[in-house]
């Protein structure tokens, strides 16, 4: 009986470790300007398909920026880094975060985060027009990432 009990403790021990090594780190810069076509005021990568476990740190590569959740999967804590600093935190659950730049929402400084399924599609469908229409400017690019929702 012990043996087993061993054996179970010691596989579970395994898989945990398993886990946490295939765990990916994720840097998104918070830009003034991207390229060309991207134009100013970018997270970049501004989409980025990751898994439960993965962490994301938001980089102020230019001042005057920060994130703030608008959309978490359900289980997830709302969030928001503090002005020009650097931000981590950990993916806890399937679904997808959509993330704007207080600041710059009006320049369509938008992001978006899909960890998984797309679980909580039916929210976002919901509330991206609304964060959309307060877009003056590149409206267009929330568009791009609803598109890439898999």
């Amino acid at each position: 009986m012990r043996f087993n009990h061993l054996v179970t403790s010691v596989t579970l021990s395994i898989l945990l470790i398993g886990q946490q090594v295939h765990a990916k780190e994720w840097q998104i810069q918070m830009l003034n300007y991207g390229s060309a076509e991207q134009g100013g005021m970018i997270f970049e990568p501004a989409f980025i398909h990751a898994q439960v476990g993965d962490t994301i740190t938001f980089l102020p590569s230019h001042s005057g920026h920060n994130a703030q959740s608008y959309v978490v999967p359900e289980g997830s804590r709302q969030w928001k880094s503090s002005l020009d600093k650097e931000y981590t935190f950990t993916l806890d659950a399937e679904g997808i975060h959509l993330y704007y730049c207080p600041p710059h929402l009006m320049m369509g400084m938008v992001g978006m985060i899909q960890v998984g399924a797309a679980k909580n599609q039916a929210l976002i469908d919901k509330k991206a027009p609304r964060l959309r229409s307060k877009m003056a400017l590149k409206p267009e690019r929330m568009d791009a990432l609803l598109s890439q929702i898999r």
